[in-house]
């Protein structure tokens, strides 16, 4: 009988159990997900940082306006995924030179990767007031909440993505939930564009998306007490453009048992049997307008990279 579980042995025994099986990409990034990570958004492959940074280059004082509260009040900027902050530091400069007083609260699941940004953000910004959270970002949303003040809300990168159909309307009514009129959110969404740029951006001639995504299994092995030989799987990923859909898996190169000790179970993986680790969706414009009115939320702007790979989309609550 098993006996209290971590929340993240209950969900390896529940996607496990599944047919077919499945883990979350939300316990990619325990600190080494998050180095590994950070080396990703420097490849060539890797198109969406550059040219979510490069909107920021060129829009960066329309951003930071398009965020402030209307009335010059002091407000948070809370993100959520901070990850190393090379991006947001763009806008916090902008943010910083145009007033008002406004806090900064990054949040992310890793210490490690907090404890960095925290340490850049005070050398490089000293100016700034910063007020880290650490915490997955279901936590973070229910204590937005009981923010005081107006808030604007980040959530950069392609992270959108990452949620099917279902989880991402959940998850943007929860965004939407605490919103005053005047608060608003800066989502990043990934573009259509040729299937191959897409493709070759989640499977890098280096191999180090394979080396984050086979970092699963590394954490599972520690700290799950699990038995995974990673020498016997292997990443593979493919994109669907009629729906969008990047999906990308640990695949098993032959017939195996793995054991993971904290549920007491021994798992029989077939040969070429896959684990459905992560889902990364891309959009157009119409569909991001018509995703944030089911979400009840209403596009007030956007800005695109040059190229239109890429979209940060500003949006804020219904009007009634």
């Amino acid at each position: 009988m098993i006996n209290v579980l971590s929340e993240l042995a209950q969900h390896v025994a529940d996607g496990l159990h599944r047919t077919p099986r499945a883990l979350s990409s939300m316990y990619f990034y325990d600190d080494a997900g998050s180095r590994l990570f950070q080396q990703i958004m420097e490849l060539p492959e890797y198109y969406p940082t550059r040219a979510e940074s490069a909107i920021f280059r060129a829009h960066g004082a329309a951003i930071a306006a398009a965020l402030r509260p209307p009335v010059g009040e002091s407000y948070a900027l809370v993100e959520l995924g901070a990850g190393d902050g090379a991006k947001t530091k763009l806008l916090l400069r902008e943010l910083l030179r145009t007033g008002p007083s406004f806090t900064y609260a990054p949040v992310d699941i890793s210490a490690g990767a907090m404890t960095g940004l925290v340490a850049a953000l005070h050398h490089e910004l000293p100016a700034l007031n910063v007020a880290p959270v650490v915490e997955d970002y279901a936590t973070a949303l229910r204590q937005l909440r009981d923010w005081p003040g107006s808030k604007a809300v980040l959530f950069l990168g392609s992270n959108i993505g990452n949620f099917g159909a279902a989880e991402r309307l959940d998850f943007l009514r929860q965004l939407a939930a605490p919103l005053a009129p005047a608060d608003r959110l800066l989502i990043g969404f990934d573009l259509h564009k040729d299937p191959r740029r897409i493709r070759a951006a989640y499977d890098d001639a280096q191999g180090i998306t394979a080396a984050f995504n086979l970092n699963l299994l590394t954490r599972l092995n520690r700290e799950l007490g699990a038995d995974f030989d990673l020498a016997h799987w292997q990443h593979y990923t493919d994109y669907n453009p009629l729906d969008g859909a990047v999906r990308s898996y640990l695949v098993s190169t032959r017939a195996q048992q793995v054991r993971i000790t904290a549920l007491e179970e021994t798992f029989d993986f077939a040969a070429w049997e896959v684990v459905h680790t992560e889902n990364s969706y891309k959009f157009t414009l119409p569909q991001i307008k018509k995703i944030a009115a089911e979400a009840g939320l209403r596009v007030v702007t956007y800005f695109t990279d040059a190229a239109g790979d890429f979209a940060d989309v500003v949006l804020a609550a219904q009007e009634e």
